[in-house]
């Protein structure tokens, strides 16, 4: 029997691409990125995360709307409990069918004129909500803003990924999720600090065009990503984005090489007897399952009924000030998880933030369950839709234990944004095969905002029926699974390059992926 036959997968050693490299490899690897010039890179990766930017803005625009459309003196505009659940969770529809779509278009125009196409539905939806003259129109801006949001949120993870090398992908991987919040922040701030005679709610939908017209121009600017030019073909026009991305005197061809490998051996589109192979089909069920257990950790319902639950539970804080301290505590976690992704390395922020999570809600939910709250069969639990009525379930404070909710709540916002938020978006863009990736990310978008409308819509449900305190023990039963499937499923992805990765799904060797972290 030849020789060579009995090596599968490790045969003659190549210049341009090795299944398992070796110790001299990966030390030229971490010279060439030593050498690397990154400006270019981190200016391409702002124009893209700018549609992060305007999806944390669209995310929370109903915040400051609401209150102003109860009281508006314009009858086709005064929007009742109903609407104003709709108004709010309509997004998240518009999410999974943006997700649903970027199935599509990320393979078929690419990431880059992907991220550019989410601009159209966007601005028109600001359009909409701007010029809105009853509450059809409002919704259908908030429908079409949420569309643009699955789209990117399908994308820009992507994109980052394929320009980047392994020395800042983690930080820069982290970038949409800190963006996003820096969106939430800046409207709250537009929204609460900015006096109503200056800047009503129909400004802050004129204020929400800004950030998606500065993307469309400065994405003009910049490049495709250079493994999706080498899937159609384009090889030339790759070498000259690595060359504009990595700088001119740096190894990139060598990088060329290996990314062009990678991309022949998943040259074909995937058909379905293709699923079967565990190659392909475990690190989509991997992703998959990730971005539905960062909804099942319940972090869309908390943010959404955020101050209603504060209210219930009778924390010392003034309304005003919860989106604000939120947020704070959302961009610094996220602060920490970009600086620290590639140093401490993604497994171990996920079992951090799954562990300060699991307590979290366990904490709120046993507070809950042994104080003296109002009963949830009470009929002013859930009124018209809302969580609860201020009037009757504000309780005067009892001490100093009146802080475990607001205690809690910040540190389940500080887990999630340090860890199963952000890092479940690059993860999802690290381990996806390519010749899936564009599919299965769409496929991630979509169940992750299926799941966060369907725990949106039913938490006031369960609520009502069942008490405040059983979502939150749901919720801590699933951060504890959380914990289980971070350590049986999730690889470690610190410092590995693409085609790294993809080669320890294709012969399943945990060893490699342990070597030279």
């Amino acid at each position: 029997m030849d020789a060579r036959i009995q090596k599968p997968l490790l045969g003659a050693p190549s210049s341009a691409y090795q299944t398992f490299p070796q110790r001299d490899a990966h030390q030229l690897d971490r010279e060439y990125i030593r050498t690397l010039q990154n400006k270019r890179l981190f200016l391409a990766a702002f124009a893209a995360v700018l549609g992060n930017f305007n999806f944390g803005y669209a995310l929370v625009y109903t915040s400051p709307v609401i209150p102003a459309l109860e009281t508006s003196n314009i009858p086709a505009l005064r929007i009742t409990r109903v609407e104003e659940s709709w108004f709010g969770s309509v997004f998240t529809l518009g999410a999974a069918a943006g997700g649903l779509s970027a199935m599509l278009l990320n393979d078929r125009l690419g990431r880059k004129l992907s991220i550019m196409f989410s601009a159209v539905p966007s601005a028109v939806g600001y359009a909409f909500m701007g010029s809105a003259q009853g509450v059809w129109m409002l919704l259908l801006g908030r429908l079409l803003t949420g569309y643009a949001g699955g789209v990117t949120a399908a994308s820009i993870p992507v994109y980052i990924s394929e320009i980047s090398h392994p020395g800042v992908r983690g930080a820069l991987g982290a970038c949409p999720q800190v963006m996003a919040v820096l969106g939430s922040l800046v409207l709250y701030a537009l929204g609460k600090y900015t006096p109503q005679r200056l800047l009503s709610w129909r400004w802050l939908a004129v204020a929400g065009e800004v950030p998606v017209l500065t993307m469309i121009i400065l994405l003009c600017f910049m490049p495709n990503s250079p493994r999706f030019l080498i899937s159609k073909g384009k090889d030339d026009e790759a070498v000259g984005v690595l060359r504009w991305l990595r700088g001119q005197n740096t190894d990139f061809h060598r990088e060329f090489e290996q990314i062009k490998e990678s991309v022949r051996q998943q040259s074909r589109r995937i058909s379905c007897a293709e699923i079967k192979d565990p190659f392909i089909y475990k690190p989509i069920l991997i992703a998959v399952l990730m971005r539905f257990l960062q909804q099942l950790s319940g972090v869309t319902p908390i943010l959404v009924y955020l101050q209603s639950i504060f209210q219930s539970t009778a924390v010392i804080l003034k309304p005003e000030y919860d989106a604000a301290i939120v947020g704070g505590v959302r961009l610094a976690s996220v602060l920490i998880a970009a600086f620290s992704m590639d140093k401490a390395g993604r497994k171990i922020l996920l079992f951090v933030s799954a562990g300060i999570m699991f307590a979290s809600n366990l904490t709120l939910g046993l507070y809950i369950h042994y104080t003296s709250l109002p009963s949830h069969n009470s009929t002013t639990a859930v009124v018209n839709g809302t969580l609860v009525s201020p009037e009757s379930l504000t309780a005067e404070p009892s001490g100093y234990i009146t802080l475990i909710p607001l205690v809690a709540t910040m540190l389940f916002i500080m887990g999630y944004a340090m860890g199963w938020g952000p890092i479940t978006w690059l993860l999802m863009s690290e381990i996806l095969p390519l010749k899936a990736r564009g599919v299965a990310s769409g496929l991630c978008v979509l169940v992750s905002w299926l799941t966060a409308f369907a725990l949106t819509r039913f938490f006031l449900l369960v609520v009502q029926d069942f008490g405040l305190e059983v979502p939150f023990l749901f919720f801590a039963v699933i951060c504890a699974g959380n914990l289980l499937f971070t350590g049986c499923c999730v690889p470690e992805t610190k410092g590995r390059s693409l085609e790294q990765i993809e080669s320890y799904f294709r012969t399943g060797r945990r060893s490699f992926m342990r070597n030279h972290i």
